[in-house]
């Protein structure tokens, strides 16, 4: 369980965990502010062109919303985990069990992911796994069958 404590928690999802549906759901409650922060609207200048400032502009953010939020998820890119980590942001890292690899193809495959985007996920889960299992500094959270971040988060 992911315990909500008196300040922000930073969570770092892996794809499909449920990150953008937690969000949309929380906000119908309309008593927490949930920021889904998409690393992608701070990583691109223009569609293939990388921006300069990526991920510095984008942990940036993050620690701009630390006083303001209640939850934000984070990217679980390892450039962004790494910069949190020398930010000295502590945060929880949810990810998927090793052999959910098919839940996960079909959840992107549901919610409208690109061709491409399953296709690098698939050709990388196990090394993505296995990074993500070696990482010290987050606390890891792994998910099993059918579970999303709406099963581990407890809000006050």
């Amino acid at each position: 369980m992911i315990n909500k404590l008196n300040k922000t928690t930073v969570i770092s999802g892996f794809p499909g965990v449920g990150k953008s549906y937690f969000t949309k759901q929380l906000a119908n409650r309309g008593d927490k502010i949930v920021l889904d922060s998409d690393s992608s609207e701070f990583s691109w200048l223009e569609p293939g062109v990388r921006h300069p400032d990526f991920p510095t502009n984008y942990i940036e953010h993050i620690k701009a919303n630390l006083q303001t939020a209640d939850i934000i998820f984070v990217s679980s890119h390892k450039v962004v985990r790494d910069a949190l980590r020398v930010a000295g942001v502590d945060y929880t890292l949810v990810y998927p069990h090793k052999s959910l690899k098919d839940e996960y193809k079909r959840r992107y495959e549901a919610r409208g992911s690109d061709t491409k985007f399953i296709q690098m996920i698939d050709k990388n889960w196990d090394s993505f796994i296995d990074e993500i299992e070696s990482e010290l500094f987050p606390r890891l959270v792994k998910l099993y069958e059918g579970e999303t971040l709406a099963d581990l988060i407890v809000l006050d």
